[in-house]
This record gives structure tokens, sequence and C-alpha cells, in this order.
């Protein structure tokens, strides 16, 4: 059983930015794909990013192309969003996501069977 913990969120200008991180536990941290979703109040939740199992393939939502970056570092067990150039509309809270052991990149909820608690981010105008 894989548990994650996110952190980071907070309260920022827009044009700032933010790093939110996800320390897991519980299982083999190298074998699973990682992404962060996010929900806004009033919608469903959207895929932001997500990375694969050792790095080396990474898919964004167009929302965040060229101002997210995800990354891992497998030996901390830790999946990292760096979020630059924040937009209100970025308001959110974020949570980060596990997919099954060998599980591949995906954008799609259901494909990721872990989650953790989400951390809340609020882009000021």
């Amino acid at each position: 059983q894989v548990q994650l913990v996110e952190s980071g969120g907070g309260l920022v200008q827009a044009g700032g930015s933010l790093r939110l991180s996800c320390a897991a536990s519980g299982g083999t941290f190298s074998s699973v794909a990682m992404g962060w979703f996010r929900q806004a109040p009033g919608k469903e939740r959207e895929f932001v990013a997500a990375i694969s199992r050792r790095g080396g393939s990474t898919n964004y939502a167009d929302s965040g192309k060229g101002r997210f970056t995800i990354s891992r570092t497998n030996a901390k067990n830790t999946v990292y969003l760096q979020m630059n150039s924040l937009k209100p509309e970025d308001t959110a809270v974020y949570y980060c996501a596990a997919s099954a052991p060998y599980g591949g990149v995906s954008t799609r909820a259901h494909d990721y069977p872990y989650w953790g608690q989400g951390t809340q981010v609020t882009v000021s105008s």
C-alpha cells in the first residue's frame, strides 16, 4: 500500500512560483509512475502532469505546458511539481497520485489507485 503526502502549497501572487512535493512511502517508488492532478471548487478533477517510473518520460496538460515541470528523485521517494508564472486560474487543490506497480504515464485519474490528501494552491490576482 502506497501512502502519499503532498506539501508546498500556499498563497502566491499571479506571476509567482511554487514547488509542490509529494513524498511516498509503503511501496517501491521506482516501480510506479506518478501524476499530479488538481481540482478547483465546483469543477472536476483534472490532469496536470505525469512522469514515468525512471523520469524519462513526462506528459503535461496544455494548461501547464511551458510553465509547469514535473520531476522525481527516486532515491528520496519524492515527486515534484515546479509551477512558474502562476495564474489565478491555477487555484485548486493539487493531488499527487501513484500508478499500480509498473504502470505507465497516464492522463486518466482512474489509472492511479493511490492518492495523497491534497495541498491547496491559491493564486491571487
